[in-house]
């Protein structure tokens, strides 16, 4: 399912659930091949709209360009077939550009363009920085506004205006007046991924204002819960979501809340919670507590 057109990979992905699988190290903080391969074949087998290789949980912020590419094209060879899978761009504008251009080479269906590294700028060099990952890659590219990348709904319309194969853009900023103008501006001419870490706890809220669409941490530990759950938002059910919110997701947030960085860390301790072994995450991030695995492992498993 490689070289997808972007108007294909956009009507794709906005038609199911989305995930970023972490990336397995081994004792040493080495990418552990296997155990990834293991990983993406499994949650390859159920009903997940795109796989998203080396992002935020996967740990791409902390992987060098020559990982990045060795994990995108194992990604793609393992599961491409059956499952878009989407790269990352990250840094300044010459690095995005090499790993955009990388991830064509890898046969990545897509892109997604993260905020530059630690530099603030303005909307112009943002529109600039988007545009030029844009014409350096065939892809659909869904744009990651959040952090020092805060776009505002004139320049998703501008860059949307001229780059045709943007295909999205990943809000992870939450503010409800900035969306409802972006939406208003663009419309459908772009697909809206919801992006806030554990972004259950948004989705139902942001759908109404055109996000349909969410990247599921859950989804790496817990597949089924994860489906049932944004069923649920997409019908509206909210019986359903509040109840599952209460039996998991919000006792799962108190226990990420405890420190900086346990967005990713707890998703891979879910994984060695259901006996599949997330193994550990990179420094600067930190490991859940025994205490706290414990803890997770116990709420695990009254919704297994």
């Amino acid at each position: 399912m490689t070289l997808l057109p972007p108007d294909a990979l956009a009507d794709r992905l906005k038609s199911g659930l989305l995930s970023f699988p972490v990336t397995h190290f081994d004792a040493e903080l080495q990418f552990d091949e296997t155990r990834y391969r293991e990983h993406l074949a499994w949650q390859a087998g159920f009903d997940v709209a795109g796989l998203f290789a080396a992002g935020g949980t996967g740990e791409g912020f902390s992987l060098t360009s020559a990982e990045i590419d060795r994990v995108v094209r194992v990604a793609v060879d393992e599961v491409a077939d059956r499952v878009p899978v989407v790269a990352p761009a990250t840094g300044g504008t010459a690095v995005a550009v090499a790993q955009a251009q990388a991830a064509q080479a890898a046969g990545a269906s897509g892109l997604l363009l993260f905020p530059p590294y630690l530099t603030e700028a303005s909307q112009r060099g943002l529109a600039d920085h988007v545009s030029a990952v844009c014409r350096a890659t065939d892809l659909g590219v869904i744009v990651y506004s959040r952090a020092n990348a805060v776009l505002t709904d004139t320049t998703v319309a501008e860059v949307a205006d001229r780059n045709p194969n943007l295909i999205g853009l990943k809000d992870g900023v939450g503010d409800i007046e900035q969306m409802t103008r972006t939406y208003a501006r663009v419309g459908d001419r772009l697909i809206y991924v919801g992006g806030l870490p554990t972004a259950e706890t948004f989705a139902l809220p942001l759908l109404q204002l055109g996000v349909s669409t969410y990247s599921s941490a859950l989804y790496n530990f817990l597949p089924e819960f994860a489906l049932r759950f944004y069923a649920a938002v997409r019908a509206q059910d909210r019986a359903a979501v509040y109840q599952m919110l209460n039996d998991f997701v919000i006792p799962y947030l108190d226990i990420r809340d405890r420190a900086r960085g346990y967005a990713v860390s707890i998703v891979k301790a879910g994984l060695t919670a259901v006996g599949r072994n997330g193994g550990p995450v990179r420094p600067p991030l930190s490991n859940l507590t025994e205490a706290e695995l414990a803890e997770l492992t116990a709420l695990v498993d009254k919704v297994s």
